[in-house]
């Protein structure tokens, strides 16, 4: 018999689904399937415009909402040949890549606390806050608070 368990979201570090063959009680064969995310987001954008969809983008990934936001965006905008002011491109660059090193910070603070190194831990977390701090006045700024979304 081959039972599916999953997804499952084993602490933070990102969701697993099990796919199981068994025979009678023990377990004969066992498939993991790591970075399985789907949450039926497509059929609801088949509902939504690109606005009411947005929201839903953003928590796609909880590490790198800036990303899967600008991937949404520019495709309808390459598909109408929408042009985008340059001041909004470079914007659009700064906070993708603030955005890219506060989830690199998450990578290396629990990855010192795991390797027993605890005091970089707190620093590393220390300076994440302090950039979300900035891409959250940022946003404030250019008037992105439609969607109120932590990195």
């Amino acid at each position: 018999m081959i039972v599916n368990m999953g997804p499952h979201h084993p602490s933070m570090h990102g969701v697993l689904r099990l796919i199981v063959t068994l025979d009678g009680e023990d377990v004969v064969d066992c498939e993991p399937i790591l970075g399985y995310l789907h949450r039926g987001m497509e059929k609801i954008a088949e509902n939504r415009t690109i606005i009411q969809y947005l929201p839903y983008v953003t928590r796609w990934d909880y590490l790198a909402t800036m990303f899967t936001e600008a991937i949404t965006v520019n495709g309808p905008e390459q598909l109408g040949n929408i042009q985008v002011p340059k001041r909004a491109s470079y914007i659009r660059v700064i906070m993708l890549e603030l955005s890219r090193i506060a989830s690199h910070l998450l990578w290396l603070g629990p990855f010192m606390a795991d390797i027993g190194a605890q005091t970089p831990f707190f620093y590393i977390f220390r300076e994440r806050e302090l950039l979300l701090w900035e891409c959250h006045v940022v946003n404030w700024y250019f008037g992105y608070q439609m969607v109120e979304v932590e990195m």
